[in-house]
């Protein structure tokens, strides 16, 4: 019978014919990146609530997940926080499995073959990006953009950590940041009176009655289905669809690709709420006793679709003083930078400081690795956060009400009462993510997380921190629940109990 061929094989074709130079780099990198995906897939496995899954039974040479058909997969007892490749291989029913695709198709549950062929791409993408990644010198470096290149691997926590749907070998390498390419975007003049602006869009992006918008050349070429006669160069960041522009701010544009869950675009409700919501969080931050930062939005334009989209950010790096850096959460794991438990301990407190006071005057920020951003002394020692892209937060008119604070007009997917919500919101993004993603053990977090709370003031949302187990995003189900909205959720053992 004849099988298709893999991801990792396709991958291997498209770098033959256009970067031969990688191939054996690319081959290397192969296991290493099964393994990755792997772990993750199993963190899924073991802790998300799949319907499909009779028992989960802990025995001492690992753990065995009896499925509502019989069979058994085993594997190695789960840490939901290591970011490390520890899952070289499980069993299922008496058979080895390496390759996280295979299993996935072989488990032969619900919307599995979609799944399996993501994480099939995402592996080879994934190892891509290793194979490409460029040497990295020993000092830290002095741009923005160089920071956010650093981090290769993607999500320390999701399946498809790298998986890049509808993107080619060349797209990857021409536009992936890992692989420290300068990005072309295009420039798309639109009569203003088509436009929703809001904000003050720079005059560098404006013509005699029209409005420039930039954008990505991927979106251009796949979506737009246009070619774009003026262009301008930028460093893409770790989200891929935002760059930096040169000594200037950074630009969010429109992707409408699907990167690690969903589609990420930039609607019009946020592109009308995006100067209201910026002035609310600076406003918020000013409580913050000089802890937190918030970039603001300077302007934001959708030109009647959020398929030709973009908002302009204030860079983090105005929020360095001389010999400061601003590094994102994400990145400290590249960098030499000793995370001894007191550093993390510290770095814990101040992320749970902020984080706590927020909350409780009524804003739950998304703050993963890639949203939150640490302020850096010259000797390496956390001093102050920095948040970027409100797009996902959660605000409390409740809350606020109770410390004087109105809510400003905000899309209503932003608005609840609810506190196991908005706990979710925070916990699930900042410990389970952005923290446990740092730690990179469960020990490492939980040491950090018992040194951190000793000073913390006793309030009902450190209370259900130290209670219950820790939400997160359920992300393998939620990507096998392709047709269910929202955010789905896993709780996983609390490293503080």
């Amino acid at each position: 019978m004849h099988r298709p061929p893999t991801a990792e094989a396709e991958v291997a074709d498209e770098l033959a014919a256009r970067r031969p130079d990688l191939l054996a780099r690319y081959a290397a990198a192969l296991p290493g990146a099964r393994a990755a995906v792997l772990t993750r897939l199993w963190r899924g496995l073991a802790h998300d609530p799949l319907p499909w899954i009779a028992a989960r039974e802990r025995g001492r040479d690992g753990l065995v997940l009896r499925l509502s058909d019989g069979r058994r997969l085993h594997g190695p007892h789960p840490d939901p926080y290591a970011t490390g490749a520890y899952v070289t291989a499980v069993r299922l029913d008496g058979r080895d499995y390496d390759d996280p695709a295979r299993l996935m198709a072989d488990l032969a549950v619900p919307r599995c073959a979609a799944f399996a062929a993501e994480l099939g791409h995402g592996t080879a993408s994934l190892a891509l990006s290793r194979a490409g990644r460029r040497d990295r010198p020993d000092e830290w470096p002095v741009s923005d953009w160089e920071w956010e290149q650093r981090v290769v691997d993607g999500h320390p926590f999701h399946p498809a950590c790298r998986s890049r749907p509808g993107f080619s070998v060349a797209e990857q390498l021409a536009y992936g940041p890992e692989h420290g390419p300068v990005v072309e975007l295009g420039l798309v003049p639109v009569p203003a009176g088509e436009c929703l602006v809001t904000g003050a869009w720079p005059d560098r992006l404006r013509e005699a009655g029209r409005v420039v918008v930039p954008v990505h050349p991927w979106q251009a070429a796949h979506v737009l289905k246009r070619t774009c006669e003026e262009r301008l160069a930028a460093h893409p960041l770790m989200s891929l669809r935002t760059l930096a522009l040169p000594g200037g701010p950074h630009v969010k544009t429109a992707l409408s690709a699907r990167l690690t869950s969903s589609v990420r675009d930039i609607s019009l409700a946020s592109v009308a709420a995006s100067a209201v919501l910026s002035d609310f969080a600076a406003a918020l931050a000013a409580r913050a006793d000089g802890l937190l930062h918030v970039t603001r939005t300077l302007g934001a334009v959708a030109a009647g679709s959020p398929d030709l989209a973009a908002v302009l950010r204030e860079s983090p790096r105005r929020y360095a003083a001389d010999g400061e850096r601003v590094v994102p959460v994400a990145a400290l794991a590249t960098t030499a930078l000793p995370r001894s438990p007191a550093w993390l301990a510290a770095f814990a407190r101040l992320a749970l400081t902020v984080g706590l006071r927020l909350l409780e005057q009524g804003v739950a920020l998304e703050a993963h690795g890639q949203n939150l951003l640490v302020v850096l002394s010259p000797s390496g020692d956390p001093l102050r956060l920095v948040y970027r892209d409100l797009a996902d937060i959660r605000v409390s008119p409740a809350r606020l009400a109770r410390h004087g604070l109105t809510a400003p007009g905000l899309p209503d997917r932003m608005v609840t009462d609810d506190a196991l919500a908005l706990r979710r919101k925070l916990f699930g993004s900042l410990v389970a993510g952005a923290l446990a993603g740092t730690a990179g053990t469960g020990a490492a977090l939980r040491d950090a997380l018992e040194a951190a709370v000793r000073d913390l003031p006793r309030t009902p949302d450190l209370a259900a921190l130290l209670g219950g187990p820790l939400p997160a995003k359920a992300l393998t189900l939620m990507r096998l629940s392709p047709g269910t909205g929202g955010d789905q959720w896993a709780e996983l053992p609390n490293p503080l109990r």
